[in-house]
């Protein structure tokens, strides 16, 4: 079986006034991630450990910010473009192993329903899909809360 693997990293400065989306979920806190589309940086990461296992570049190069088309776009979106991107190819999706870090708000109580919006966007059972969630220890951008960033590695196999 042909296999490969792939790992993400995003980051964004958190802002107040934004919303903040987290693996495609809107929660409710003062301050969001700040970028030119929902600025989820969970799905972000996630949309480049999917790219780069297939070695298909980064979101960068598919969603550029420079492109206002993707003014405001939903991360979901770009993370559907991407599964299709992928099936084209002849890959699918195995599985998906996420980290978001931020200090606030907590997120563990969110994570059940990132999953259940995010497993069927990337094909796979609820079960494939991992999200976990840690703070910076008070340490750094994270720590002050000023940003938040998340890493992200999955499986893809050919179908």
């Amino acid at each position: 079986m042909d296999i490969r693997v792939g790992f993400g990293f995003d980051v964004h400065q958190l802002v107040v006034g934004r919303p903040l989306w987290l693996g495609g979920v809107l929660i409710p806190h003062e301050k969001g991630c700040d970028g030119h589309s929902d600025a989820d940086v969970l799905l972000h990461a996630i949309c480049d450990a999917l790219l780069g296992a297939a070695a298909l570049r980064d979101i960068g190069f598919h969603f550029p910010n420079t492109d206002a088309r993707w003014k405001g776009a939903d991360s979901k979106d770009l993370l559907r473009e991407v599964v299709r991107l992928l099936l084209e190819r002849g890959w699918r999706v195995g599985n998906v192993d996420a980290t978001l870090c931020l200090e606030q708000p907590k997120i563990n109580p969110h994570i059940p329903e990132m999953v259940r919006v995010l497993a069927p966007i990337l094909g796979v059972a609820e079960d494939c899909v991992s999200i976990k969630a840690t703070t910076n220890e008070k340490l750094g951008y994270v720590g002050s809360e000023n940003g938040a960033n998340a890493y992200a590695v999955c499986l893809i196999q050919k179908k």
